[in-house]
């Protein structure tokens, strides 16, 4: 099942980041990830929440993405991010949709409430 991953950066020192980018690309695709979005427009509609630059991130599974996260690569490059940015992220599972249940929502931690 896929994992999702929102990050909002707030980047301090673009040329800096620019390094963190070229090395944090490949690692990506080596992890079976890929940008859904990258720093794209957008809108608040609800909440306080400002957000500097949206990523959203895909890869193959939960397991996948904390691998990444905890791995020697990414965490080398989270170094240099974190010297020339600062990020709030977040992760959620995907939902299994199998053409047997194709409007069916909810996931393992999210059961779509009945009625009793």
């Amino acid at each position: 099942m896929a994992a999702y991953v929102i990050f909002d950066v707030d980047i301090r020192d673009p040329k800096q980041y620019q390094e963190f980018m070229s090395g944090v690309k490949p690692a990506l695709e080596a992890a079976g990830a890929k940008y859904l979005a990258r720093g794209g427009a957008h809108k608040v509609y609800e909440g306080d929440w400002q957000p500097r630059r949206i990523v959203l991130l895909e890869f193959p599974s939960v397991a996948a993405w904390e691998s990444f996260y905890n791995g020697a690569t990414y965490q080398g490059l989270k170094r240099v991010r974190d010297a020339c940015s600062s990020a709030r992220l977040v992760s959620v599972e995907g939902l299994v949709i199998t053409e047997a249940t194709p409007n069916r929502r909810d996931g393992p931690g999210n059961p779509i409430p009945t009625q009793s």
